[in-house]
């Protein structure tokens, strides 16, 4: 399990955090994604939200790609609303550690971003990145529309019939029903963080192999 050092990070812009605070109730839940759409809309741009282990690792490498215009840590997919880091850690609250991605798709498709995705994480554990074990740890693509449905499923289909993994890929494709934004200190954590233990034994390698992997995608 990830150990943090409990620092003050950067805000998110305060249309994401707007967009990601979400009310006490399902219906308020879908309500707020909606207005985010609409807004995001209206700026001809999009939003996307993965989780593939770690926040802290997802956010990272989706701040350097060409086209995004935001990242947001946070938390996806359960039941309990406004949930604590605590809490999610304990694994009760069946929440996903996720990152929410605001991008323009005249420079980045949501296809494009999906193949960072795959790329990023082992797909094929279930419950599990590397030493960060448990259900917030998942491999999962929270859907914004039937459109991103659609290209989730095919792309994962696709990969499985292609053998690009000995085992067969276990993310779950999920519509996105709420997201709450993580506490401030986990928003932008690598890029505040480097020298944290986590931050140079894990996600510096992997940042090193995306940015070999999708140099010509990179701001």
């Amino acid at each position: 399990m990830k150990k943090i050092l409990f620092t003050t990070a950067s805000l998110a812009t305060v249309l994401l955090f707007m967009a990601g605070s979400c009310g006490s109730s399902m219906e308020a839940d879908n309500a707020q994604i909606m207005d985010e759409k609409d807004t995001l809309s209206s700026n001809g741009l999009e939003s996307a939200t993965l989780g593939a282990g770690c926040f802290w690792c997802i956010e990272a490498v989706y701040l350097e790609l060409k086209g995004v215009k935001s990242v947001v840590s946070g938390y996806a997919g359960g039941h309990v609303d406004k949930p604590t880091y605590e809490e999610i850690c304990r694994g009760t609250t069946g929440h996903a550690e996720v990152a929410r991605i605001v991008f323009d798709p005249k420079v980045i498709s949501f296809d494009e971003l999906l193949e960072v995705f795959w790329q990023i994480h082992d797909p094929t554990t279930l419950n599990r990145q590397g030493n960060d074990v448990g259900t917030q740890y998942r491999s999962e693509i929270f859907y914004h529309n039937e459109e991103q449905k659609n290209s989730a499923e095919k792309y994962k289909m696709q990969l499985d019939t292609s053998g690009a993994w000995d085992k067969p890929i276990v993310t779950e494709i999920s519509p996105l029903t709420n997201f709450f934004p993580a506490e401030n200190y986990h928003q932008n954590y690598y890029n505040n963080n480097p020298n944290q233990g986590y931050c140079r034994f894990v996600i510096a390698p992997k940042m090193d192999k995306f940015r070999k992997v999708f140099k010509e995608k990179l701001k």
